[in-house]
């Protein structure tokens, strides 16, 4: 109802002891306490009229209805989550035969397929690889040989003699 904490309740009696006297607090107190009481009485006749209404107009039923319709298990939804459970933890069976499911089908011959232009595409990287490190080594002995062969007649190498 009200928000107020002991030091609130504190000041205010404070304030209604300076104000009304120490004489007329205890009965000022008691009229307060009749008031508060009447006024909660009345509160729940007002209540209680209200619930008598909504019980002849019929507001209980629809909010029955309501809740039932919104209500998960008369919905069917626990049916449901039981469904999507199994068939998440549902594994497909394989054949008590030696060989793996599916074997012999198109999709394992299209596997296959797969797997043997895959190596044939790894082997010729690979034959590429080898030719281009055998092309470098070739580079790399090229341009080492001018170096260690004699310098022509002008004597200048290509490189600067500093």
């Amino acid at each position: 109802m009200f928000d107020l904490g002991w030091t609130e309740l504190l000041v205010i009696g404070i304030v209604a002891l300076i104000v009304i006297g120490p004489k007329d607090l205890p009965g000022m107190f008691r009229t307060l306490g009749r008031f508060t009481a009447k006024a909660r009485g009345m509160a729940r006749e007002f209540q209680r009229a209200m619930d008598d209404a909504a019980d002849q107009a019929g507001v209980k039923d629809v909010t029955k209805d309501l809740r039932d319709a919104t209500n998960p298990r008369k919905m069917g939804l626990d049916a449901l989550n039981d469904a999507a459970d199994k068939f998440e933890k549902w594994q497909p069976k394989t054949s008590s035969s030696d060989k793996p499911a599916g074997e012999g089908t198109e999709t394992a011959k299209l596997s296959e397929e797969r797997a043997a232009q895959a190596e044939k595409i790894r082997e010729a990287g690979a034959e590429k690889a080898r030719a281009r490190i055998a092309a470098e080594k070739a580079a790399e002995a090229a341009a080492e040989a001018p170096a260690d062969s004699p310098a022509p007649e002008g004597g200048t190498t290509g490189k600067s003699d500093a």
